[in-house]
């Protein structure tokens, strides 16, 4: 019985990027719809972490980031993966008016640790939850201190890997991204015990 409860409660590094991935599932539909990048009756209702969370109902955006998330899980599942990046721009001009990066650094659990593939961690998902519920609950508040973006804004996601890792058929390598009089500001981290993640939203000051 003690062997079964422990399998139960173990996070393997393949479990820590489906949560890791729910999260900015979550978070950056929250992100889209708290900064009026899409009409609000573009969104739905759902909840999870015990939190009211707006979800983009657009199919294509869906798609997009079911593509991008999916992709996500595949390398952080191998930690491969240092960052995501969810940027904002003015569809006009090009500028980049806000980037929210989500950063991820490596932990080693707290089981076997000889084999780096085969790392776990025994912390109570309903802990990571708690944690993931305080960051959405920061993001929701970004709104209080951001500047409005007055301008017609699309989005895009980036995912800054490991050197020479191998990408997938039509994507493309980009550049540093680089906003003119940018302030940051840092929200809560959350830790599954295998992956430690620091969300930091930097943005444009207001001229």
């Amino acid at each position: 019985m003690s062997t079964a409860q422990a399998t139960k409660n173990c996070i393997t590094l393949k479990g820590s990027a489906q949560i890791i991935v729910e999260y900015l599932k979550y978070g950056i539909n929250s992100i889209l719809f708290q900064r009026g990048i899409y009409p609000a009756e573009d969104f739905d209702n759902t909840q999870h972490y015990g939190l009211t969370i707006l979800m983009s109902k657009d199919p294509k955006i869906t798609t997009f980031l079911q593509n991008v998330l999916s992709q996500t899980e595949e390398w952080l599942s191998k930690n491969m993966i240092n960052k995501i990046s969810m940027v904002i721009t003015n569809a006009h001009t090009k500028e980049v008016l806000e980037c929210w990066d989500f950063k991820m650094q490596a932990e080693l659990g707290d089981g076997d640790t000889s084999d780096p593939s085969k790392l776990t961690s025994t912390k109570e998902l309903s802990r990571i939850q708690n944690e993931i519920r305080d960051v959405m609950r920061q993001i929701s508040a970004t709104v209080s201190y951001l500047p409005l973006l007055d301008c017609i804004c699309t989005f895009d996601v980036m995912i800054h890997t490991l050197q020479n890792t191998e990408l997938p058929a039509k994507w493309d390598e980009t550049g540093a991204i680089v906003i003119q009089n940018a302030q940051a500001v840092q929200l809560r981290s959350f830790s599954t015990g295998l992956h430690k993640v620091d969300t930091v939203v930097n943005y444009k000051m207001s001229t």
